[in-house]
């Protein structure tokens, strides 16, 4: 929401997934566009890597250890694969090394479709591997449902108080 309230609404959580969804069309419409200038073998490993390194690795260490807490590094090879930044710097390495082609939409077409359709983002490591209410985040939900926010000075004595 801004820098100092890091959380997202169910509303702005909807409207990022919209933002994310209409960038998800723009690259699905050039995918059918170019369907037959696009190499199938380079795209569907390029769509696939992101999960075989990234998510697969994490989601078999979480049912293993019975749903609890595995390494960060899990964490942190899901959030390597799955960042929009990633994607640009192979996408940008294989166009120079290789050459530039329609089969590089398969990383922004993996990335926005997991986070329009699915709802997923970047792992933080405060929560489990796979998506779980955490208890925390539902009590600040419901006490933030509960506020108006029309009491901006009481807000703002509620954040002194904090950083005192």
């Amino acid at each position: 929401m801004d820098a100092k309230n890091r959380f997202e609404t169910r509303a702005t959580f909807l409207l990022l997934r919209t933002e994310w969804l209409g960038g998800l069309v723009v690259c699905a419409v050039l995918a059918v566009r170019h369907f037959s200038e696009i190499r199938w073998g380079v795209f569907i490993a390029l769509f696939v890597v992101i999960d075989v390194i990234g998510y697969l690795p994490g989601a078999l260490a979480f049912r293993r250890s019975g749903g609890g807490r595995i390494s960060r590094w899990y964490f942190v090879a899901y959030n390597t694969m799955h960042s929009l930044v990633t994607a640009g710097v192979v996408a940008g390495l294989w166009a120079v090394l290789v050459k530039p082609e329609w089969a590089l939409l398969a990383l922004p077409l993996h990335l926005l479709g997991d986070r329009a359709l699915f709802g997923n983002s970047l792992k933080p490591f405060g929560v489990l591997f796979e998506p779980h209410s955490h208890p925390a985040y539902v009590e600040f939900e419901r006490a933030y449902s509960d506020s108006d926010g029309r009491n901006s000075d009481d807000l703002r004595r509620g954040a002194d108080a904090v950083r005192l």
